[in-house]
């Protein structure tokens, strides 16, 4: 099992920032993406910004310039900086992890964190 233990949501107002943090742990035998989704509720989960194991990145459109994803491959954490945030952001931001996990027989894996609140308001 992979799990992931996601960190730093909260309240802000507009035009302010937050950092959130995704640290994976387990049986990983290799991380091969990792990103951030959010959802609204009554809407679908979507893309907010991926990263692979070599740095590639993937952002939505309605982030990019503004968020920042990086990546700790040792750690197994990947982190998301979030500048000029605006009230659209408000949304429930979920760790996604994918790759292969190690155990009597190698495996892929699809893991996601219990997601955590960002809310943008004045």
């Amino acid at each position: 099992q992979v799990q992931l233990v996601e960190s730093g949501g909260g309240l802000v107002q507009p035009g302010g920032s937050l950092r959130l943090s995704c640290a994976a742990s387990g049986s990983i035998f290799r991380m091969n993406v990792m990103g951030w989704y959010r959802q609204v509720p009554g809407k679908q989960r979507e893309l907010v910004a991926t990263i692979s194991n070599s740095g590639d990145t993937n952002y939505a459109d309605s982030v990019k310039g503004r968020f920042t994803i990086s990546s700790d491959n040792a750690k197994n954490t990947v982190y998301l900086q979030m500048n000029s945030l605006k009230p659209e952001d408000t949304a429930v931001y979920y760790c996604n992890a994918r790759g292969r996990r190690a155990g009597i027989v190698i495996a892929d894996f699809n893991s996601w964190g219990q997601g955590t609140q960002v809310s943008v308001s004045s």
